[in-house]
């Protein structure tokens, strides 16, 4: 089809890119070079047609010619453009050489604007600013609704677990069982607290007299039982210290039991054998 006929009924028509403003009438094609709705820059109604795109920071050269008109598939055709500007200069001359001089300047043009507009996307970039975010003022309000909920909820709580407290303490319930144990356990923390500093007020300043230990009474009955034995030597001086008569200490009473609780009893019994051949020999039993 002419291109002719195909601006003829896009622009008295109707065409989908065209967007008519108070300034004037624009077109959203991808494919336009400049923007705006004529015969010179429409990308339908040209059969030979260029313009530069970006995709992901990267520029590409794309050119359509009358030759792939029957092939939509393989209608453009694209080259990509190195970062620095001149090299991609020297590649839109290479590849434009025998085109219009206007749609070749207007396409150096674009490469120009989309050089200028990446260079201050990096430095925005780089750039730390503050991130402005809304917040929707339902769920505000909402938020604050609950939390006044909360609030007082935590309060009617308090209010019954101290009134529970003190009841418990009063002993209102009597012996009760199923109660919580830490709250029962604070309790009794509490009434420690309370009486610990009279306890040691009572504790101050008293004196008290304690009988003496009796656990070396306890060993002097056991030593009874040795009494009137002991070694014989050859010089006799043994038997001399054996002969006198042990002195006994007045026993206390009840002596015997408190020194005999808590203590398994030992007693050490000492027989003498006297033979004729061998002197003098000692068994002790335990």
């Amino acid at each position: 089809m002419s291109d002719d006929v195909i601006w003829h009924c896009i622009r008295h028509n109707h065409c989908s890119f065209m967007a008519k403003i108070e300034t004037g009438i624009f077109c959203r094609n991808p494919y336009n070079a400049t923007g705006i709705c004529n015969r010179s820059s429409c990308p339908l109604a040209n059969s030979r047609y260029a313009t530069i795109r970006d995709h992901d920071g990267v520029f590409y050269l794309y050119m359509k010619t009358a030759e792939r008109a029957h092939l939509p598939k393989k209608l453009w055709e694209r080259v990509k453009l190195p970062r620095n500007y001149e090299k991609a200069m020297e590649i839109i001359n290479k590849h434009l050489e025998f085109w219009p001089k206007l749609l070749v300047h207007k396409i150096k043009q674009r490469l120009t604007k989309m050089t200028q507009y990446r260079i201050r996307m990096r430095r925005l970039q780089l750039k730390v600013r503050e991130k402005i975010m809304t917040v929707p003022r339902k769920k505000t309000q909402r938020d604050l609704r609950r939390l006044e909920k909360a609030e007082k909820a935590a309060q009617l709580d308090k209010s019954i677990e101290s009134e529970l407290k003190e009841r418990l303490r009063k002993g209102v319930y009597g012996e009760i069982y199923n109660f919580p144990f830490k709250q029962f356990d604070t309790i009794l923390d509490m009434e420690k607290d309370e009486l610990a500093p009279e306890i040691e007020e009572e504790e101050e300043g008293e004196i008290e007299y304690v009988e003496g230990d009796d656990i070396e009474m306890g060993d002097m009955d056991d030593m009874e039982d040795f009494e009137g034995f002991g070694d014989e030597d050859d010089d006799g001086d043994e038997d001399d210290d054996l002969d006198e008569p042990a002195t006994k200490k007045p026993k206390l009473p009840g002596s015997d039991s408190r020194s005999k609780i808590g203590r398994k009893s030992t007693k050490v019994i000492t027989e003498v054998e006297e033979d004729e051949d061998r002197g003098s020999r000692q068994r002790t039993r335990m």
